[in-house]
């Protein structure tokens, strides 16, 4: 009673302070305000009090939920799904690929470069080694969900927000490669020998394993879904389905040095790709499905939120490095969105703003950082917290320089006159593709 309680106040807190954030004429977007009112009603401030069912007393207490977290992101991947229609990809396919892999490979590299130089200059006392290189491998990701709600929130359209959601859900592919690679070479370095299979096969066969659930699981769903008349049916039929396909990616099966295992991002992400590409019905049910799933992202980021370790600031170590990576990763982030959106020949507004849209971090970087364990308690617990420093300036600035960028480029309306304003943009739209 008490979980479900804390989470009801938790839903009812992030919507208060969106109108909060109204009131106070506060121009941030919903998630910023989400991920406030869950630092306020977390283990440190409200959850502190110790008041049954208002807020969450522990880290615990959220885990107990977290089940909502993962349905959540879940849901989100499929979203991104739909950003891989055929149709859109003739057009941005390319250009996506090769700025995704870019960006993420930039940030990778010169977080390493610099954290590996103060490993030297600050010594491997203050940071190992393999934190510094794990830390590079983290860079690389970005969270496709803080990205998604400001697109949603402010029905951003153009260029540059066609081409921001499929870099965001091809990071997740390349995130998890370098990361796996990064984590091999780093336990490598502490063992002394290196493992061709944990760091290049295992991380493939996922990658692999992931697509082929992905289909199997798209291609039934469409395939199902022709047995029923109804929208309502199938809208339930497809919530079924990615919560199922959330359960089966949760599947590890060990056969010797090979472990065979799936990225529930990238599951689900594929199970939307081809639900979007093979069902006749998915445009409606993919628009039922946003209305749906409202709430769950709100309880989602309320969460993470509450999540986020205040006591990290209490380490004025973690404090110094977590600074110096999180100016890195902006700086590579931007400069690699930069360099490979001009040589793809990109509009210049996509050219300016785009890598700056790519600096929200948080639930891929954190599933990484629970992997990052294997590298022992202090080791773990030291990249823990510079990600957790990390995320929290991330998750509540990030969102709005999203927004920000999107503003500059255009692709976010004006309140005022938003019919007209529709207008002259659509027809801008239309006389570009033309």
């Amino acid at each position: 009673m008490n979980l479900l309680l804390s989470t009801a106040f938790a839903l009812f807190a992030g919507l208060l302070m969106t109108r909060l954030f109204k009131v106070l004429h506060l121009k941030l977007p919903d998630v910023t305000a989400f991920l406030v009112a869950g630092v306020l009603v977390g283990p440190y401030l409200i959850g502190r009090i110790g008041v049954p069912g208002i807020g969450f007393a522990s880290m615990e207490e959220i885990s107990s939920v977290g089940f909502l977290s993962n349905v959540a992101l879940g849901f989100i991947a499929f979203d991104i799904g739909n950003e891989f229609r055929l149709a859109t990809l003739r057009h941005t396919g390319k250009t996506a690929t090769v700025v995704g892999i870019v960006q993420a490979v930039s940030a990778a590299l010169c977080v390493d470069a610099v954290l590996i130089l103060l490993h030297f200059v600050l010594g491997k006392d203050v940071l190992p080694l393999p934190v510094a290189i794990t830390l590079g491998a983290i860079a690389s990701a970005t969270a496709p969900a803080a990205t998604l709600m400001v697109v949603r929130q402010y029905k951003a359209k153009g260029p540059l927000t066609d081409l921001l959601l499929p870099i965001v859900a091809l990071d997740d592919a390349v995130g998890l490669v370098l990361f796996a690679v990064s984590i091999g070479i780093a336990q490598a370095l502490e063992g002394g020998s290196i493992s061709v299979i944990s760091v290049f096969v295992n991380p493939l066969i996922e990658i692999l394993c992931s697509v082929i659930l992905g289909s199997i699981m798209g291609f039934l769903l469409t395939l199902l879904e022709k047995l029923f008349f109804s929208n309502k049916n199938r809208l339930s039929l497809t919530i079924a389905f990615v919560i199922m396909t959330i359960a089966l990616a949760a599947v590890k099966i060990p056969l010797g040095p090979v472990r065979i295992s799936f990225s529930s991002l990238l599951v689900c992400m594929m199970l939307g790709t081809m639900f979007c590409n093979l069902s006749e019905y998915s445009v409606d049910i993919m628009k039922r499905s946003e209305r749906w799933t409202a709430p769950l992202y709100t309880v989602f980021f309320v969460l993470s939120g509450a999540q986020l370790d205040l006591s990290v600031f209490t380490k004025p170590l973690s404090v110094m490095i977590g600074v110096a990576y999180i100016l890195v990763r902006c700086f590579g982030k931007y400069f690699g969105a930069r360099l490979s959106s001009g040589l793809m020949r990109c509009d210049a507004n996509v050219k300016k703003h785009l890598g700056i849209t790519l600096f929200p971090q948080a639930g891929v970087a954190l599933g990484m950082v629970v992997s990052a364990q294997v590298l022992g308690d202090e080791m773990g617990s030291m990249i823990r917290n510079i990600i957790l420093f990390s995320v929290l300036v991330y998750e509540l600035v990030g969102p709005l320089l999203t927004k920000m960028s999107l503003q500059k480029a255009g692709e976010i309306l004006p309140a005022a006159d938003d019919s007209a304003n529709r207008a002259r943009f659509e027809k801008k739209e239309e006389a570009t593709t033309a």
